[in-house]
């Protein structure tokens, strides 16, 4: 049943991308705001509970809902399955990024790609060089397919029903929201990274997988840990590894440069990796919908 809602919530997407994500995701985080008003007081305790509350009643809700729909039908359930999946992946919040500099970056326009790369980091980027826009645009896709799909994929897999893939949103969801509130959002905090731990580590393999296994591992173990984001660093330098390409390294700032260790061995960005990532991330799509067919015929065959 997991892979077929898997599969169904992917199609789905493809098809028919949720119109209003971005009211849907404004809508969390505004929910997540007036948790933190209501009760932060600067204590971590206060960070606790309301993670607690913002967390617990939906979980409960979701798995009772789950078993409800699974007991009057198995298709019910499913179709409650492939709804929460639908919600909380979101290969469309940052593949139209991505195509459009795709299209940008081959039609020659850099001043377009600067353009898109600035909305999508949410920075000025008429600084940046061609090549940097590209090594950009790589590293914030491999982050991406991480957090939108692969952890979201890891949880729903591990837990009942839709209860992983609403966990793990909810949960980046507060991080994001409460990170900088000082001890109140250290729980959250402590949180998301516990999720995260392996769910990065899953898609590293995922990548290393589809890929040039032998770079990917060898970056992973040697690269990742000088990231400044422990989590991304995982997915960066295995993801640079898989493809070959050298992401990191020092960017140009308005100010002068922008140090950042490197990650990955091979060649400097260029156009033909920005198809690789594409490639990367559908392969890896592709081996977890696999491996989740094959559980599935095992677990139906008699012992």
């Amino acid at each position: 049943m997991n892979a077929l809602a898997v599969v169904a919530a992917l199609l789905l997407e493809q098809w028919r991308p949720l119109g209003d994500r971005a009211g849907y995701a404004a809508a969390l985080a505004a929910w997540a705001d007036r948790l933190e008003r209501a009760f932060n007081a600067g204590e971590a305790r206060h960070g606790l509970v309301a993670w607690l509350v913002a967390v617990v009643p939906v979980l409960v809700a979701a798995a009772a809902l789950y078993y409800a729909l699974l007991w009057a039908s198995p298709l019910l359930a499913l179709a409650f399955n492939v709804l929460a999946l639908y919600l909380t992946l979101g290969f469309r919040q940052f593949s139209h990024y991505f195509t459009d500099l795709q299209l940008a970056i081959r039609a020659g326009d850099v001043d377009r790609a600067r353009e898109l790369i600035g909305a999508w980091r949410g920075e000025a980027a008429q600084h940046r060089s061609r090549e940097e826009v590209i090594r950009l645009a790589i590293e914030e896709a491999l982050v991406a397919s991480h957090r939108h799909v692969f952890g979201v994929l890891f949880w729903f897999v591990l837990l009942p029903g839709p209860c992983g893939a609403i966990l793990y949103r909810l949960a980046i969801t507060l991080r994001r929201r409460w990170r900088g509130l000082g001890a109140f959002g250290a729980f959250g905090e402590r949180a998301a990274r516990a999720l995260e731990w392996p769910a990065v580590r899953l898609t590293a393999v995922s990548f290393a997988i589809v890929g040039d296994f032998e770079d990917a591992v060898y970056c992973w173990r040697t690269q990742a840990q000088a990231w400044p984001d422990a989590e991304a660093g995982v997915v960066l330098a295995a993801g640079a590894g898989a493809l070959g390409v050298r992401l990191g390294m020092p960017l140009t700032a308005v100010d002068g440069v922008e140090v950042r260790p490197e990650l990955g061995v091979g060649e400097a960005a260029e156009a033909p990796f920005l198809d690789g990532a594409v490639g990367l991330v559908w392969r890896a799509v592709v081996v977890w919908v696999f491996a989740l067919l094959v559980l599935a015929v095992a677990g139906a065959l008699p012992l």
